[in-house]
Parts: C-alpha cells; structure tokens; sequence
C-alpha cells in the first residue's frame, strides 16, 4: 500500500486511493514473476536476447511514435505554451532517465523550469507546490507504474494540466491524465525502444513549442532531429561490433562493478547504461554525474568507467574525470564526439558519434549506453555456460 495512504493522510478521493491500491497489487505480482539473479537463469538469458532485436528496431519505433502522435503532439504544444509557468516531468527508472535527457530541450524553448522528479518524490514531498498554471507529464510505459500514476492522481487534484506517455492503450495512467501520447514499442526484452521513443516524442514535442514560440531558433533542430533515426541506425551498425568487443574483455578481466558518468541531458544515458547493466547481468553498477566523480574516491582500480562527453560545456570536466580515472588505476572508455580531441592521448578507448546538438544528443549516447549492457549480459552468460 502506498506509504500515503497509510498513513490517512492522502488527498484523493476513496476512488483514486483504490486505484492506487488496484495498480500497486498488480505491480508487486509483476516484480515477483521477475527472473532471479542466476547467471544461467534461462527467463533472464531469454530477455537478454531478446533485447537484441529491439535495440536494433529503435529508429523505426521512433518513426512509428512520432507518426501515430502527430496530431496530439501539435495540441500538448499549443497548451503548454498557453500560461503554463512551470513544468514537472515524472517517472521511475528508466523513465526518469528519459525526463533527464529532454529537459535541456523543453526549457530551451518554453523558457521555464522543466523539471525532472522521481515519481514518489513528487506525489508525497513536491505536489503541493504544484497549481493550475503547472504541467506534470507522466511517463510509464506500463502506464501500471504505481507511484507514477500517484504522482499524476496528486497533480490532478492541484489542478494541474496532466500528460500521460505510455505504450500501453487502456492504461491507468492513460485513463486518468488530462491527455496522452502513446508509444510504440515492444518490450519482450529490457526496456530499450520504450525509452528512445519517449524521449524522441518529448524532443518532437519541444520542437513543436520551439516553432511557435522562437521558430528562428528552432530551424536547426528541426533539421537535425528529423535525421536522427537514420543516424541512430549508422552508429548502431558501426558501434555494435566495438562494444561487443569491450564487453568480452571487460568479463574476461573479471569485472564485477561498472561506472558511468555523463552530465546535462547526457546524465540520463550514465543512468540508463548503469540500469541495463542491472538488467543484463549479475554485475553491480552505477552512475555518476561528472562534477559529483571529484567529490568521492568514486572509482577504485581495475574499474571500468564509461564516460558519455559529447562536445559541450561539460567536456573540460569531464577531461578530468578522464584524467582521474586512470590516476585511480582504472580503466576508461570514452564516447565524445567526431572531431572532439580533448582526449586524444589517453590511455582509453575513445568512440566518436556524428556531431548534433547537445540537446538532441541522448538520442545517439543513450543507444551506445544500452549495447554495453546487452553485450555485457551475453558475455555474463556465455561465460557462465563456460564455466559449468
């Protein structure tokens, strides 16, 4: 039962407080038919595999989103440019990665705070500050994601203009927001095109809002979101093969933790690689924003650190960070940008993606991020079948 609720203090409704109830009971039957950590687990080596051929089908999920959206993108962008003052982008997990990596995006055009905030963070700390000159976009892509359909019940009952994004009709975060769009993509294996479609409806969203607001300054964009899909796809095929190859190594040194860093909307792909590590394998992971790697002995030896750099305002940090990774005796792999050589010399694997904005650039980080995962998760398994 969700804490608030417990504890009698809820502002919703009896109707509302049973739906939390309804979604909460079937959430938790969901994390029970999970696979277990086994490393041979046959349920987990089959979601690893199918992760594969979704990962790869990311460009044509984005293009069918953003297709069937069309025309409620065009009225979510009419309203948020029409007296809203603030915007709160909720989520969980991969979701609240996803609202990491678009915020650059939306504020840089609506010109107000877009913020992203845990789901429970929001319905039971934040949801008071919230009025009707508010918008709280939801995403989930289960649409069941209790505290997230909490949150969005809490902004509802402030008044808020509410959007709901999830790839699931029907849903009950579909069924109670204001509005939603919906995303196409499956989910036999981990969560992969459910996040990149999510983020490229945002991104398309906030382009959208660009042309009305400052269209001078959103010719641009336009262009160079329109060409992602098929950039995506290049870097795909050329970077598959790397990774695979980094991945193999990394299980043959015996790794057990893996790091990675970003910052700005490149934040949200650390976030995303450290979960589909989670997800893929028996390893440990995690991320950390670049500034936040100087504050901690973050890295110890012999660990990987994976370092999301595009060209941007964060690269002279990030070089540090570089710098203090192989101070530290670990080992370094950093994704920048064509024609970025503030790394050149260091003793890392350094992969360069096509230069685009640093707005719309999770789109392409946030895919190299998903293969080290997948490509540690085979590794993980092909291993552990070796050493039976």
């Amino acid at each position: 039962m969700s804490p608030l609720l417990e504890s009698n203090s809820s502002p919703l409704d009896a109707r509302q407080r049973a739906v939390v109830q309804r979604v909460s009971d079937a959430e938790r039957a969901h994390i029970l038919a999970l696979p277990s950590n086994d490393p041979l687990d046959a349920k987990l080596r089959f979601r690893v595999q199918a992760t594969g051929p979704e990962l790869f089908a990311q460009p044509h999920a984005i293009r069918e989103t953003l297709a069937i959206n069309a025309s409620e993108l065009g009225a979510v962008a009419d309203r948020l440019v029409d007296g809203i003052d603030r915007v709160v982008l909720v989520g969980c997990g991969d979701s609240l990665a996803v609202m990491v990596a678009a915020r650059q995006a939306l504020e840089l055009v609506l010109g107000v705070p877009c913020e992203p905030v845990q789901s429970l963070e929001f319905a039971y700390y934040q949801a008071d500050l919230v009025d009707d000159r508010t918008a709280v976009v939801a995403l989930s892509s289960s649409g069941e994601t209790t505290r997230t359909v909490e949150a969005l019940l809490m902004a509802q009952h402030r008044g808020s203009y509410t959007v709901a994004i999830t790839n699931t009709a029907g849903s009950t975060l579909q069924a109670e927001a204001t509005t939603s769009l919906k995303i196409e993509a499956t989910r036999v294996g981990w969560p992969t095109q459910s996040s990149t479609a999510a983020l490229a409806l945002l991104l398309e969203l906030a382009i959208r809002i660009g042309e009305r607001r400052v269209p001078a300054r959103t010719v641009e964009l336009r262009t160079a979101f329109d060409a992602l899909p098929d950039l995506m796809a290049e870097v795909l095929t050329r970077i598959d093969p790397i990774v695979a190859e980094i991945a193999e190594a990394e299980v043959a040194a015996g790794v057990a933790n893996v790091l990675f860093s970003g910052a700005g909307p490149n934040l949200a792909t650390a976030i995303v690689g450290a979960a589909k590590v989670k997800e893929c394998t028996t390893l440990h992971a995690a991320e950390i924003q670049v500034e936040e790697y100087h504050h901690y002995n973050s890295q110890k030896a012999g660990e990987p650190l994976f370092l999301f750099a595009p060209t941007g305002p964060s690269v002279p940090r990030a070089l540090d960070t570089a710098r203090d990774a192989l101070r530290w005796g670990g080992r370094l792999y950093v994704i920048t940008t064509d024609g970025e050589h503030a790394f050149d010399g260091f003793d890392a694997t350094v992969v360069t993606l096509p230069s685009v904005a640093e707005p719309l650039s999770p789109l392409l980080y946030l895919v190299v991020a998903q293969l080290v995962g997948y490509h540690l998760g085979l590794a993980c398994y092909t291993a552990a079948e070796r050493d039976v």
